[in-house]
């Protein structure tokens, strides 16, 4: 019978290779790297994800007010009209009442422009500017008066940006350069 156990444990000794730890430390040590691998992307992912969503929660803040700052822009535009409707020799000799008048159309639209300010809607400057057309629109080419070509001679209607972004371009008549 000794001769038969030594044979089974022979046999079992050939069936399981000495190897065979060794082979599945590596398979675990790879599946463990693995694991690893899997779990650092996610975290990575998972923080792009939230960068994204605080970048997305912040524009959407500064930009929320766009449609609404578009349609106020328009009575700013009608306060500016009826202040340019009545020139500075008819106020001059206007009555205290129409003088009143004026002055409170005036402390209006400076008190409207500054709340659009205080949102970040600011005005964008034109007076004797290089034509923009990322920030103008030009209506039409005039002669120069003195202005080198492609110089903003007058502004028609004013443009807005808001938080760095174009709202509504300046309305402008630019230098032909004659």
């Amino acid at each position: 019978m000794s001769d038969e156990n030594e044979n089974q444990n022979e046999a079992a000794q050939t069936e399981a290779p000495v190897d065979a730890p060794i082979d599945e430390v590596e398979m675990l040590r790879a599946e463990n790297a693995e694991l690893k691998d899997r779990l650092l992307r996610a975290l990575a992912e998972g923080e792009n994800t939230r960068r994204r969503a605080e970048r997305e929660k912040t524009d959407a803040s500064q930009y929320a007010v766009t449609k609404f700052a578009r349609d106020v822009l328009q009575v700013a535009d009608n306060f500016q009209r009826a202040i340019e409707a009545c020139p500075a020799d008819a106020r001059e000799s206007a009555n205290p009442q129409v003088k009143a008048v004026i002055d409170g159309v005036e402390a209006t639209e400076r008190q409207l422009l500054s709340m659009l300010e205080n949102h970040g809607v600011k005005r964008i400057e034109t007076e004797d500017a290089k034509f923009d057309p990322n920030l103008h629109q030009a209506i039409a080419e005039v002669p120069g008066e003195g202005k080198p070509k492609g110089i903003v001679v007058t502004t028609v209607q004013a443009g807005y940006t808001i938080a760095g972004r174009l709202l509504r371009p300046a309305m402008v008549t630019v230098s032909r350069g004659d």
